[in-house]
Formats: C-alpha cells, structure tokens, sequence
C-alpha cells in the first residue's frame, strides 16, 4: 500500500496583510495632510490609496476564512481591518464633499488632519508589535488614543468659532467637514481600542 501524503490546511499571513492595509492607510491619510496643506494632485493619490487599501481588505477578510490558524482572533483581524477601512474611507469622503461644495480646507481642518495622521502612524507602530505576546502594541495604541483628545480640543475650537461667521454657506459646510473628520478620530479611536482588547484576550 502506498503511504498516504498529508496536507497542512492553508496558513496564509493574514497579519502581513494587516500590516499591508495599515501602510496604504497612513500614506492616504499623508495625502490628506497635503490636500489640507493647498496640494491639489494629492486628491488622486488619496482616492488611489483608499482603492488599493480596500483591495488589501478584501484579501485580508478571504484569507481569514481559509486560514487554519491565525495569530490573533479572527474576529479581531477582522475588526482591526474595518476599523482601518473607515478611517480611510471618511477621510477621502472629506474631501469629496468639500469638492462638491466648493470648499477649501481651513487652518482648523489642516490641524485635525495632522492629528488623525499622528494617530494613524501609532495605529501602525502598535498593529506591526501584534502577534505572539503582543509585544508592547497597547503602548501606540494608548498614544493613538490620546492623540484624538488634542482633536476634540481643536474640533471644538472650530465649532465655537462658526458662530462668528456671516455666510450662512459656509457655516454649514465647514461643519459637516468637522463632523466628518470626527467621525474619522472616532474610528480612529476604536481600532487603538480593539488593540488592547486583542491583546488582552491573547495574554
């Protein structure tokens, strides 16, 4: 009788691709910072980088239900990953609507753009320290969300400081653009948070 050949279930790396998504995610939101900053090209390289960080979603989300094992829960790799997608996806539908009303980014914009960049590069400092023990990922994860507490205090700023404006136009843009990038610190805050939570359950 012929022996019989095994085969090991697929292990696909599954936290390489995380670690892919949240690459893409920090240079879109680079671009962010430098459409804020009077750059124009920087709208396509947003909108290019969002498209290929959803492309490194969906790889993630399939590879998740063919992986055998996997370093982390795969309700977490998968929560991770969505929180990642709608940072990004809110911050370039920021800066659609501001295109579809006609308006420009502000210096209070420009600042909440620098703040959610900040966080996204510690979001991606803590996600490539997950794995194993965790290997001190709650660390950046904490400076991620502390980092959205200097967003509130400049997000209510730019609120308060509406009141003071004449054009009525304006007034309702400019607020739905802050609202928009507070959605984004928002998400922002939960993917720090969802860090911690992974590594606890893996501790």
């Amino acid at each position: 009788m012929r022996g019989r050949r095994w085969f090991l279930p697929e292990t696909p790396d599954v936290l390489g691709m995380l670690h892919e998504q949240v690459a893409v995610t920090v240079e879109g939101m680079e671009a962010l910072v430098a459409w804020t900053a009077g750059d124009a090209s920087a709208i396509e390289r947003l909108r290019e980088g969002e498209h290929r960080a959803d492309e490194r979603k969906r790889e993630l989300w399939s590879a998740l239900s063919t992986a055998f094992t996997t370093p982390l829960e795969p309700e977490d790799l998968f929560a991770l990953s969505r929180g990642l997608d709608l940072v990004l996806n809110n911050a370039k539908n920021t800066v659609r609507e501001a295109e579809v009303m006609g308006t420009a980014p502000d210096e209070a914009i420009a600042e909440m753009a620098d703040v959610l960049l900040a966080g996204v590069r510690d979001l991606a400092e803590a996600l490539g320290r997950l794995g194993g023990d965790g290997g001190g990922a709650t660390e950046p994860a904490d400076r991620a969300a502390k980092s959205q507490s200097r967003f509130e205090h400049v997000y209510r700023q730019a609120m308060s400081a509406l009141v003071t404006h004449d054009d009525v136009r304006e007034v309702a843009a400019k607020r739905e653009l802050y609202r928009r990038l507070a959605r984004t610190s928002d998400d922002l805050r939960e993917v720090a948070e969802r860090v911690w939570y992974s590594v606890l359950k893996e501790g």
